[in-house]
C-alpha cells in the first residue's frame, strides 16, 4: 500500500472519529426543542432530499441505464410504502432495491 493511501486513511479516521467524539461530549448540553437543533434537522433533511433529487434527476453509475420513468415509479412507490410503514426507512430502502431491478429487468 502507498503511503498516502495510507495517510488518507489515518486523516479521514480522526476526522470522523473527532466529529462523533465532539458531539458525545457536547449532547448533554442540546435540548432536542432548542432551535439550533431544528436547524441542523432541517439542513440534514434539505441534505438527504437533494441528493435524493441529483439521483433522480443525474443518475450515475448502472442508473444510467434506468429511465426517468422508472426511477420516477419507483420513488413513488417508495414513499408510498414509507407513509403505510408508519415512517419506516428500512421497508422503503429495501422495496425500492427490489422494485427497480423488477421494473428496469422486465417491464
Amino acid at each position: 500500500m502507498s503511503a498516502n493511501i495510507v495517510y488518507a486513511i489515518i486523516v479521514t479516521s480522526l476526522a470522523t472519529f473527532l466529529s462523533r467524539f465532539l458531539g458525545a461530549l457536547t449532547s448533554e448540553g442540546i435540548k432536542e426543542t432548542s432551535k439550533v437543533f431544528k436547524w441542523f434537522n432541517c439542513l440534514a433533511y434539505a441534505t438527504l432530499a437533494a441528493l435524493i433529487a441529483r439521483t433522480i434527476i443525474f443518475p450515475a453509475g448502472v442508473l444510467v441505464d434506468a429511465s426517468y420513468y422508472s426511477r420516477s415509479i419507483v420513488v413513488f412507490l417508495s414513499l408510498f410504502v414509507f407513509f403505510i410503514s408508519k415512517k419506516n426507512f428500512v421497508y422503503p430502502t429495501i422495496f425500492s432495491a427490489i422494485s427497480m431491478a423488477i421494473i428496469n429487468n422486465y417491464i
